[in-house]
């Protein structure tokens, strides 16, 4: 898919939706960089949360890349997929798409990154992800 199109991404799930306000700019009038990320963490945690039945946290940002500013007043969609479920951890791709204040119907990625959460248990401790089947998504 390239960074400019009328379409959101088919193969992800939409798991947030929000609209960046003034009070989230930087000097230059974008949206901090440092919002983003967490908006995307809170994105990305989404999937993982339905399978690790319990506590998780974040425990590395693989990659990020910012790859166009992000505006006020853009509606931003975070669309996410799981990339690998392991012992304790599941890693998630998140992608983010802006529909220009101006320009609905359209959409720009804007960012796109890698995020690992872990299962942990009450003592802060990384835990097994429960062994169930994980049954695909309908709807």
């Amino acid at each position: 898919m390239s960074d400019t199109s009328r379409l959101a991404p088919s193969d992800k799930e939409l798991v947030l939706k929000v609209i960046p306000m003034p009070a989230d700019c930087n000097a230059n009038g974008d949206i901090f960089g440092g919002w983003v990320m967490a908006q995307v963490d809170m994105a990305g945690s989404v999937i993982p949360a339905r399978h690790v039945d319990g506590r998780m946290a974040t425990v590395a940002v693989n990659e990020f890349i910012f790859k166009q500013p992000v505006r006020v007043g853009d509606i931003l969609s975070f669309y996410s997929s799981v990339v690998r479920i392991g012992t304790t951890s599941i890693t998630v791709e998140v992608e983010v798409f802006a529909e220009r204040f101006r320009a609905q119907g359209q959409f720009v990625k804007v960012t796109e990154a890698n995020v690992t959460y872990v299962a942990i248990d009450d003592a802060g401790r990384p835990r097994p992800i429960p062994k169930r089947a994980i049954a695909p998504r309908v709807g």
